[in-house]
């Protein structure tokens, strides 16, 4: 493992500084990067040359010659002035926040959607960065109004970087049209989706798995669950077939961090046009975690950046298990439930249910014998109550949606 500084700078309104730092130590630890020292500094406002002050940053020097470290992560974004001054000072590499979790996602891809989504925040974070990457050139020879070859290289440099940056996306937007048509044809299917929303960590994969088991059509497809941040990146959707006939599909999507970097957010939008298009957002709050009202705000945050509205939000308080007092919250529906140990959660089954379904129609169908195939779509598609046979046809008492409601209409008695 790569040894480590922390660096964080408090500022008059960083009210959740020691969290933030805490939260570094932990994207540290996803990274394989053990944490050999943390130094913080108190100021008005960063300082334009090197963020923390000169003489904080000759002290981060001597902390990397005694704890052996062969790097320093300051938790914020630095420009690129800021990372050319700082490794002057310090004489060792210098990241930030953002390049962490962006290193976090590259090393988590898995498909091709996401390792593109990642290598576009990649190179789009690097492009502003790149003079930093040739400041050995000399940029001195040449007449004038001339570039010297160091700003030749620069150039070069950058647009090499913009042509990646363009063959990524074109390649994504083929990917992304893909998803789309997919989910046009769910909803012309009259699919209904459930996304599943959160902070990282709190136990969104682990829940779609335990929804799996009350499925009456269990593939066993599991999704990859660890603790750890970040540990899936990839938007899982699963059918889910209850008892009562009532299916949708439910999606695990990328959990959300505060601070996250805005060139993910840009680059995982397609991605994240599951949630704005679903038909009800379940959002997982980690319960045992002293700061889960930040961690709701920093969702919440991001979903309206993305323009999600008018879509409803079930408020799911997982990890109860470890709490040793009942969850209170303003945020309502709001349910308490364990996806580890399963408590609660048949109590979350039937409150999705009554949300997505709440909008059937209960009607008696006297349907001819001539209409049989009617009957045994029914049979195989909603909830059917009852069924007696009579003289003129079956009577069946069955929900239906608005749709099929409209198209049976004649055969309700």
């Amino acid at each position: 493992m790569e040894k480590a500084i922390i660096v964080g700078l408090q500022l008059p309104e960083s009210h959740d500084f020691e969290y933030m730092m805490q939260e570094l130590h932990s994207l540290c630890e996803a990274c394989d990067v053990e944490v050999v020292g943390t130094i913080v500094q108190s100021l008005d406002k960063p300082t334009s040359a090197t963020y923390i002050g000169t003489g904080k940053a000759e002290e981060v020097k001597e902390a990397v010659i005694a704890m052996e470290a062969k790097m320093v992560i300051f938790d914020d974004e630095l420009s690129p002035t800021h990372i050319r001054n700082l490794e002057k000072i310090i004489e060792a590499k210098v990241i930030d926040r953002t390049i962490l979790i962006l290193d976090i996602f590259a090393r988590r891809a898995r498909t091709r959607e996401a390792m593109l989504q990642v290598e576009i925040a990649q190179c789009e974070y690097m492009l502003p960065r790149i003079i930093g990457l040739n400041r050995s050139f000399s940029r001195q020879s040449g007449g004038t109004g001339s570039k010297g070859p160091g700003e030749k290289q620069l150039e070069l440099d950058r647009r090499v970087l913009k042509d990646r940056i363009f063959r990524l996306k074109e390649e994504l937007k083929d990917l992304v049209s893909i998803r789309r048509t997919q989910r046009e044809k769910r909803k012309k299917g009259d699919a209904l989706t459930v996304a599943i929303a959160g902070y990282t960590n709190s136990g969104k994969s682990t829940l779609l798995n335990k929804m799996l088991e009350f499925s009456v059509e269990n593939s066993e497809k599991y999704v990859f669950e660890k603790n750890m941040l970040f540990a899936t990146l990839e938007t899982a959707t699963r059918a889910i077939l209850l008892k009562n006939n009532h299916r949708f599909l439910m999606t695990d999507t990328v959990g959300f961090i505060s601070k996250l970097p805005h060139h993910l957010i840009e680059a995982f939008k397609s991605t994240l046009e599951e949630i704005k298009e679903s038909s009800l957002i379940v959002h997982v709050v980690d319960a045992s975690n002293p700061e889960h009202d930040k961690q709701i705000e920093v969702v919440e945050n991001v979903l309206r950046s993305l323009e999600v509205v008018d879509v409803p939000v079930l408020y799911v308080f997982n990890k109860v298990d470890l709490c040793s007092a009942p969850v209170t919250s303003e945020r309502h529906p709001l349910l308490s439930i364990s996806a580890l140990t399963g408590q609660g959660m048949p109590e979350l089954v039937k409150k999705i249910d009554e949300m997505l379904y709440s909008h059937l129609h209960r009607v008696k169908l006297l349907l001819p014998y001539d209409k049989g195939q009617i009957f045994s779509f029914l049979k195989e598609k909603a909830n059917v109550f009852s069924s007696e046979y009579g003289n003129d046809g079956v009577l069946v008492d069955v929900e239906l949606n608005d749709y099929h409601f409209n198209l049976y209409r004649q055969y309700v008695k």
